[in-house]
């Protein structure tokens, strides 16, 4: 049977573009925000309840909308953000997506309450299911509020699709939070079901809505980068390697005021910390990029959650070096009361409190936990927090200050530095110095290799072979001396100093088979990770008693690194102790 070609009318028309645009509640809190923030807004309260489905109300003190233009925002493809084609690809603005009010309409129960500043009253606009109900004339303050009542109501299919409101609410809280880090200089009100969740003042202070939204850890061990280039600014913040994650969820990325995914930007982070952390974490990041909106199509994706980039390459090494800096110009040791967790505080011997006196105790608890805002002046935009330069203690200058205690376990060295005690482990450590010898040597050309006698002869099979034939070049500048022998055999008749243990068959062909997983790039970095497990076997292990004239040798070694901190795989090379962590310890202070 022939189907007829139908003509679809403007309400369903209407329903199928909001269901590219409203997925969720979020979705309207999304877009009403945006708007709000183009409206010139410095502050701005989000109201849910039921996660959002049942309300949103999000209320501004920006421009407001002219009596005459109310209706027209609600038709589609309506927008004061671009008048042609080509403004897509210039956009500055948030909210650009001219359905966006339209569609919102069209699946809620919506009032609008507009002011502008030149206008004697507000307009009170309702529409209900996409049909005007009343537009009327009403007293309020300059701005907007928009509210959204019954998600879905006139499709409840689609909204059995909805999570639990519990769910639905976080995220929107999540939105909230990265709203007020993004935009410190907005006050932020966000309320759930009639209780505040998140307050923030909008006085510019970055750190201290990190503190609110992610806590005292994360604020008082963040990191502050930035760099500038062609076109592009970069404002972050990164935390110390001693806050780890166990996914993606904290690496956060704002691109000219959007929260997007980016894989290049991930990657870009990752490679950054991937000396400071072990395999399978991840940092705790923000970067917040301005761009020429030129260099980027924004218009990729319905929720404007990812972007194009055009110079890929570029970013990636900006992204990279920024924070590689931030993290490389401080001090990364692992300190032993920070993995406890909970830190305490410290009162002096003359006045820490007798019993009972709770009082003056949670006075003092009080007072330390607000100092960490006084400590943040209003313009820290570019004011690096927690990096003292001058006080990294793992310098070659300072070694005459280091004191070999002894060895316990045969694994760990007990090292005495001033007020400070240190336990190294001397198979992490062992395995870092390789390892930076290495890279070092390659970096001045000045890899020595050492010959095997005899050579090392291994048959290959053909993905093998395939896998060594394209990074044979990384190999001789390496210091790999490898030769096709016959028919599927290659002979190995130098390998680079200090990797002896690659003379072993099975070491090397499980090498390449490690490559070969690799498929987009020959750069010899990717040999560096694969030998960073090598410098591992090599090393010296735990359970072995060293000399105290060889633990010398490698503490002097480890010195001259320029991160000590951790072992090829990012685990930790020592922990730190104070001689206030260990009075505390035996309660000589309280």
């Amino acid at each position: 049977m022939k189907e007829k070609i139908h003509l679809l009318d403007e309400n369903t028309i209407n329903r199928i573009a909001a269901g590219e645009v409203i997925e969720r509640p979020l979705s309207i809190v999304k877009e009403l925000v945006e708007n709000a923030i183009d409206a010139g807004s410095d502050a701005i309260t989000i109201e849910i309840k039921g996660g959002g489905s049942d309300l949103v109300r999000v209320t501004d003190n920006g421009s407001g909308i002219p009596h005459d233009e109310v209706r027209k925002a609600f038709l589609s493809h309506a927008t004061s953000k671009i008048e042609r084609a080509e403004d897509l690809f210039a956009i500055k603005s948030l909210g650009f997506r001219g359905e966006a009010l339209s569609s919102i309409a069209s699946v809620c129960q919506v009032e609008l309450i507009t002011k502008t500043k030149d206008e004697m009253t507000a307009i009170r606009y309702r529409v209900d299911g996409g049909e005007e109900v009343s537009f009327e004339e009403i007293g309020a303050p300059d701005g907007t509020t928009f509210v959204a009542r019954n998600l879905f109501f006139h499709t409840p299919a689609r909204r059995k699709f909805l999570r639990t409101a519990i769910t639905e609410a976080g995220y929107i809280t999540e939105f909230a939070e990265h709203l007020a880090i993004c935009y410190p200089e907005i006050s932020v009100k966000y309320v759930v079901n009639g209780s505040n969740r998140l307050v923030t003042t909008g006085n510019g202070n970055r750190i201290e809505n990190i503190y609110k939204v992610f806590g005292r850890e994360t604020a008082e061990n963040i990191l502050t980068v930035k760099a500038e280039g062609p076109h592009i600014r970069l404002l972050g913040y990164a935390a110390k390697p001693i806050v780890v994650k166990n996914n993606r969820d904290h690496e956060i990325f704002f691109v000219n005021g959007h929260e997007i995914n980016d894989r290049i930007l991930e990657r870009a982070v990752e490679e950054a910390y991937r000396p400071y952390l072990m395999q399978h974490k991840f940092p705790f990041v923000i970067l917040i990029l301005d761009m020429d909106p030129s260099l980027l199509d924004i218009n990729v994706h319905p929720r404007k959650s990812e972007v194009r980039f055009v110079e890929k390459t570029v970013l990636f090494e900006f992204i990279r070096k920024a924070v590689s800096e931030a993290l490389s110009q401080t001090e990364l040791i692992n300190r032993a009361e920070e993995d406890e967790g909970k830190k305490e505080k410290y009162v002096s011997p003359a006045s820490a409190p007798e019993p009972f006196e709770t009082k003056r105790r949670d006075a003092i608890a009080y007072e330390e936990s607000e100092s960490i805002f006084e400590t943040v002046k209003e313009e820290a935009e570019y004011i690096p927090v927690q990096q003292s330069f001058d006080m990294k203690v793992m310098r070659p200058e300072n070694r005459p200050y280091f004191r070999l205690v002894g060895q316990v376990f045969d694994t760990y060295w007990i090292i005495e530095y001033r007020d400070r005690m240190y336990i190294v482990d001397q198979h992490a450590a062992h395995e870092k110095v390789m390892y930076e010898r290495f890279v070092k040597e390659f970096k001045d050309r000045q890899v020595v290799s050492q010959y095997l006698n005899p050579a090392l002869i291994v048959t290959l099979d053909g993905r093998q072979e395939v896998t060594l034939k394209k990074y044979m070049e990384a190999f001789n500048s390496m210091g790999f001396e490898i030769e096709h022998f016959e028919g599927a055999e290659y002979a190995l008749r130098a390998v680079p100093s200090g990797f002896m243990q690659l003379e072993n068959r099975e070491i090397f062909e499980g090498l390449i088979d490690e490559l070969s997983e690799e498929t987009d790039t020959t750069d010899v970095s990717v040999i560096h990770d694969r030998l960073a497990t090598m410098s591992c076997k090599a090393a010296v292990k735990g359970n072995t008693r060293l000399s105290t004239g060889e633990a010398d040798e490698l503490l002097t070694q480890l010195l001259s690194l320029e991160n000590p901190y951790n072992c090829p795989h990012g685990r930790p090379t020592m922990i730190e102790y104070t001689q206030r962590d260990l009075e505390k310890r035996f309660k000589r202070i309280v």
